[in-house]
This record gives C-alpha cells, structure tokens and sequence, in this order.
C-alpha cells in the first residue's frame, strides 16, 4: 500500500466532500436535522460528505475496509489489515450551530494503527495532514507548513469541547489551577496542539474511532502525545468502535496530569 497515494487521494476527497457540506451550511432551507441513536444529531450534510467519501474511497481502494460514522459496519473489516476509518462531519453540533467549527476526518490505519490522516476544515479551507514518518504539514491557500508541537510547559493552554461538558475534566483544572482554556469544536482541538496553539487536551466523555484516528495520525507526526488515559496505546478498526478508556493528547510527557 502506497501511503503517499492514499494520503493524496484522502486530502482531494476530504475538500469535495467539504465543499458539499458547505453548500448545505450555507442555504438553511436545505437542513435535515434528524436524532440517532443516543440523541446525536444527523443532517443532509453528514449524510452528503459519506456518500462521496464512501464511493471515492472504495472505487480507488477497492482492497481496503471501510469504517465511516454513517456506514454500515461491514464486520468483514476486521480481518482486513488495512481499513480507512471515517468521520464525514465531526461536529455536527457545531455545524447546527454555525459557528464554523466542523471537520472531515479520513484516516487510513494498517494492523490498528493510523498510518495517513486527513482533517479539513470546511469554513475556513484549512487542511491538515500527516503520514507515518513523513510529518504533520497545514495547507491553507499556500504552500504546506510543516507542524510542530510547541515547547511550552508553563501557563499551559487547554483545549476542551465546546458541546460536552465534564466533571473529571473540571476537577483537574482546579487541581492543576489551570485557566488559559480555549473551548473548540471537533477534531480541531488537535489540530491546534500539532500547530503550536495549545498543549493539552484530555477526553474523559466517550468518543469514537472516527472521532479520533485521523487526529491521533496529525498530533504524533508532528512530536505529540496521544494515549488512552491509562497512557495505553490506542488502536483501530476494532470490534468495539467506541473509544471507552478516553484519552490525551500533549505536547510533552512533562505535562501530563494525573487524577
């Protein structure tokens, strides 16, 4: 499997599914706000931007499993070694809300493990990706920036969820009196540790594994950390696709924090 290739193929997919999810955003007569399963929003746009990644992906990767948040889990993906994990609209909540903070995750993993990933961002056509070995890089409008982790391990900046609160999380910002938090959207939140922006960001809620493997693909290309919290490895294309153990994502060890 040529990693360049379906990182190539991921980020072009990633931007046309984009550009559909924002014709949607942009005309409200057009908004089909449905509820699954849990009470989770689903709109015209989730189910858009997983028809033309589904149908791209599996014509120029025929070979690969598919696992998309909107898909029929064909469990034949687990003995498949290769499988693209996909999340059309991470943040749907944040699209309902219109306040730009959504994303595309495609990532591709090899035996559990995220090998390419892929986040764009529709509203402000910023794309992030990374391959194993071959770094993190932003391309917005420019030639691509590679991204680094910052080195900050004082007045440490904390990215959280803006749509789902948590008590263990509040409890560790009192403990660690930390206050600089900047409360975002989506898979955006680790975007902004790889870029430099921030430097923790802990999950304590349940997610899954669209949710977090193309992120975890960008935040460790460019030197970050990204472990479950009880700092195991997370893996992929899994029977059980819910991220139960929660995780973290930092710029270094040193600024891990403990229960």
């Amino acid at each position: 499997m040529n990693y360049q290739e379906a990182l190539d193929m991921s980020k072009k997919i990633s931007v046309t599914a984009g550009q559909a999810i924002m014709e949607i955003y942009e005309k409200e007569d057009l908004w089909q706000v449905e509820y699954k399963e849990g009470h989770m929003p689903l709109t015209l746009a989730d189910r858009k931007a997983h028809e033309i990644i589904a149908e791209e992906l599996t014509r120029r990767f025929p070979s690969c499993a598919l696992l998309s948040e909107e898909g029929e889990d064909d469990r034949t993906r687990l003995t498949n070694p290769y499988c693209f994990i996909v999340d059309p609209l991470d943040g749907t909540k944040e699209f309902i809300k219109k306040n730009g903070q959504f994303t595309v995750n495609i990532a591709l993993t090899f035996q559990g493990r995220p090998v390419t990933g892929v986040i764009y961002v529709p509203a402000t056509k910023e794309l992030y990706y990374a391959a194993k070995g071959l770094g993190a890089y932003l391309e917005k409008e420019c030639q691509p920036v590679r991204l680094h982790v910052s080195q900050r391990t004082q007045d440490l900046r904390v990215v959280m969820s803006s749509s789902h609160g948590c008590a263990q999380m509040e409890r560790l910002l009192e403990k660690y009196h930390l206050t600089n938090l900047l409360r975002v959207g989506s898979s955006i939140k680790g975007c902004m540790i790889a870029r430099g922006d921030a430097e923790v960001y802990y999950r304590h809620n349940p997610t899954m594994e669209w949710d977090t493997a193309a992120m975890q693909c960008i935040v460790e290309e460019a030197g970050g950390i990204f472990r479950q919290l009880d700092d195991s490895e997370m893996t992929y294309n899994r029977q059980d696709c819910t991220n139960r153990k929660g995780f973290y994502i930092l710029n270094c060890e040193q600024n891990k924090l403990s229960e």
